[in-house]
Order: C-alpha cells, then structure tokens, then sequence
C-alpha cells in the first residue's frame, strides 16, 4: 500500500518491502467462528427488546463469563493485563464481527471508552493507578469516561482550555467540557488538560484521572444526538457535558508526566481507529446482506430488483466498497504490528475516512433498496443510518484525517524545476545515454 510514497523512515521503507500476511493460525480461527455463532445467536437478538441498564448487565454477565472461558475478553490487552495479546491483525478480525452489534463490544470487555480509558492506564498508568482503576475495570467493575472535547475545541485539541493548575499536593481543575463519552454511566474520568500554557503546544496537555464523586464535578446534561435523540435508557451512557469548577485531585492522579496528554492520546487512538473501522466493516455486512436478501426477494414492474441494472450496481460497488476498506484496515493493522502505530498514520488516517464513509455508502444503499421499509423502525437500517452519520465526526472529523494523510504523503516529494517526467528533457537524456548506439543505427540506415 502506498508503495509510490517516498518514505523518510527506515521503518517504513522495510515494511513497504514485506509481503504481507493478514493470515492466521487455525486455533484462532475456530475463535473466529465461535465468535460469529455466539455474536448471532446470543447477543444480536437483545437489539429487539427495551432493556434498561440493570436488566441487561443481568442478561449479559453469563455471557460475559463464556467470553471469558474463551480467553476472548479484553482481548485489545496485552497478556499480563488479563488480554490476548492477538496483534492489531487478530484484533481487526475481531473487531469485524463485533461491530454487527452494538452491544457486542461490551459483552466481550471491549465497548468505547472503556477500551481506550484501560490502554491508556496500560501505558502511562502508575502501578497503584492500575490497581484502582484499570484492573476492575478491565473486570467490569467499573465504567469510564474520557473527557477532551471542549465547546471551542474539537478537530484540534491544541485549543483546549480548561485547566489544571498544581496546589500543593493537589491539582484544580477548571473548565468545560462537551461530547464527553459515558460521562453519566461512569466511576471516573480520564481529563485531558492544560497543565502548561507556556509550553509548545503539543506539550501543554496532561491525563488526569477524576472520580465522578469529585465535588465540583457537574455532569450537567446527556446532549441529543441523531444516534439517541431521546435523553436517557442508554445502556452503554451518552454524549455528556461536563463543567469542572474547583475540582480538586490528588496530584498523583496525573497519568504520566506533565506534558503527556497528546502522546497518550495518540496511542490511544490509533488502535481505537482499526477497531472502529473493522467494526463498520461488520456493520456495513449486515446492511449488504440485507440489501442483497432485499434485491432476490422483492420484484418491481414484473421482475425481481436483483434482475435491474442499477440495484446490481448497487450490489457490485458496495462488494467493492467493502473490498477495498477491508484490505485498507487489514494493512494498517499490519503494518501496525510490524512497525508501531507511530509509523503507520497514514494508513490509520486513511482508513477513518475511507471506512467510514464505506459504512454510511452501504447502508444507504441497503435503505434504497427496501424503500419506505427501510426508511421505517421495523428494519435496523435507520438506527444504523444515524449511527453511522457519526462515523465521520468522532476520533477526528474525515477533513483533519485527509489533510494528515496528504501533508505526511507530499513530505516524501521534493521540489522541482522540470517535471521530472518531461518528454524533451527525458528524451535528450535519453539521446546522450544511448548516443553510441543511435550513431550506429544512423550510419547503418
């Protein structure tokens, strides 16, 4: 992939040089398989009820316990941490047929924020952070929030505002946050703040852990999205906005060092975008099955729409569609695993664009097809539909993604006077290269 791009990294330029290999053993495969039955058959059937908060974690602890049985939980963690330790690879394929269900990831220890919030304790986490919060939550006894966004800063986090300042042996937190995810559901937040103004901007960001009961620390509202525009009832918590006002914490709560907050979130999102794009692989799917199901059973001026010329282009470019995203994401997590996430952005970034917009494609077709029936509440198209507006938007609009992707390609290009693909200039270089043999071919004539 991107094999034309002249890369500056040694890194790069070898894994460029590798064949690649998104295979995988057999013992993982009958966990793949496992995993489609049991995903099918035990948890995309909850979909259809009105279940609460409390009556689902009744229904889904048992099959939380076979997950576990499985050695499949939080399988994003590395071994030590109560992980598989699988590789960005095995995760990708996971992850695809997780993403048929929104309640799946939760099932199996992975659901957002949660995921990301036990990364990043994994890696900037002190030992007695990790021992309050990531490993019960890593257990399922606790729920987290990860609070960035701000009002005034979105796409670009060196914006952010709200800050903590050190007191003593303590931190006060100061600010407003929005779009903050699970903020009502969880036990703590993970804070990114300014603890530094003066510094460059990409040092003045810190992690700061902060229990829920904090005084000061107002969750004032879940905002209405188009993915649950009715407030309240949902199971994994929505979009809060949160108000810090003299939130105070222990100092030891920062996770890191002063000034970490951009690279931990970074490795916190890199895996977090694989993961989201194979799970709009799964979901893009079920919406494909159920566009294909809908074209050989339906029929329309005498003839079944599988039979019309334009729901077969729908067919044919929605399975290349998905072709191309998943061979896309597969390679980023692949690359990935050989080279670090550091090194593999462009492909990241590519793949939150391109996935998401693969997913929102795909579903739209599949309600086209199926007409006012998609279009309704009696099919899962809708919600999926709304569910996918977002894709676009979270862990960074497609806009930011696709000027990164281009701004890190063209950094391999070098300026120059004359095209370097110039017919005259190639072919007078060419002429004194081979001049001993055209001199012969013309005394020869």
């Amino acid at each position: 992939m991107l094999g034309y791009v002249r890369r500056g990294n040694e890194a790069r330029r070898e894994a460029d040089a590798m064949a690649w290999d998104f295979s995988t053993d057999p013992e993982f495969e009958e966990k793949l398989k496992w995993m489609r039955g049991f995903v099918r058959d035990e948890i995309i059937p909850l979909e259809t009820l009105d279940l609460d908060r409390e009556t689902f974690a009744r229904i889904t602890a048992p099959l939380q316990e076979q997950v576990k049985e499985q050695g499949l939980w939080a399988a994003h963690l590395p071994p030590e941490l109560g992980g598989g330790g699988f590789g960005q690879v095995s995760l990708g394929l996971m992850h695809e047929i997780l993403g048929q269900c929104r309640y799946a990831p939760g099932v199996f220890g992975n659901q957002a924020p949660d995921s990301g919030n036990a990364e990043l304790l994994a890696i900037g986490g002190s030992p007695e952070q990790k021992e309050r919060w990531m490993h019960p939550l890593l257990r399922g006894e606790l729920r987290s929030c990860f609070s960035m966004t701000e009002p005034g800063a979105g796409a670009d986090p060196t914006m952010l505002s709200t800050r903590a300042v050190r007191d003593g042996d303590d931190y006060v937190i100061n600010g407003h946050k929005w779009f903050s995810s699970n903020a009502t559901g969880s036990d703590f937040l993970i804070a990114m703040v300014v603890t530094d103004p003066d510094a460059p901007p990409y040092q003045r960001a810190s992690m700061i852990i902060v229990p829920t009961d904090t005084p000061g620390l107002d969750v004032a509202r879940d905002i209405p999205v188009m993915d649950h525009p009715e407030i309240g009832g949902e199971i994994y918590g929505g979009h809060a906005e949160v108000l810090y006002r003299d939130v105070r914490v222990p100092a030891t709560n920062l996770v890191g060092s002063p000034g970490d907050g951009f690279r931990l979130a970074q490795q916190r999102l890199g895996p977090g975008r694989i993961h989201h794009a194979m799970r709009w692989l799964g979901q893009s799917r079920r919406a494909f099955d159920m566009l294909c199901e809908r074209a050989v059973s339906r029929t329309a001026s005498g003839t079944r729409l599988a039979d019309k010329q334009m729901v077969q282009d729908m067919v044919a470019q929605s399975a290349a569609d998905m072709a191309a995203a998943r061979l896309l994401t597969l390679h980023a997590a692949w690359t990935m695993d050989q080279v670090g996430a550091s090194n593999a952005r462009i492909e990241i970034g590519m793949i939150k664009y391109w996935g998401a917009k693969v997913l929102h494609d795909v579903i739209d077709r599949a309600i086209q097809v199926h007409g006012s029936l998609g279009f309704s509440g009696d099919l899962p198209l809708e919600q999926m539909y709304r569910a996918a507006r977002a894709a676009r938007i979270y862990d960074g609009p497609d806009e930011v993604h696709k000027e990164s992707v281009a701004r890190r390609i063209l950094r391999g290009y070098t300026p120059v006077e004359v095209p370097t693909e110039h017919i005259p200039t190639r072919t007078e270089a060419a002429r004194r290269r081979f001049a001993e043999y055209l001199d012969t071919a013309a005394a020869n004539a």
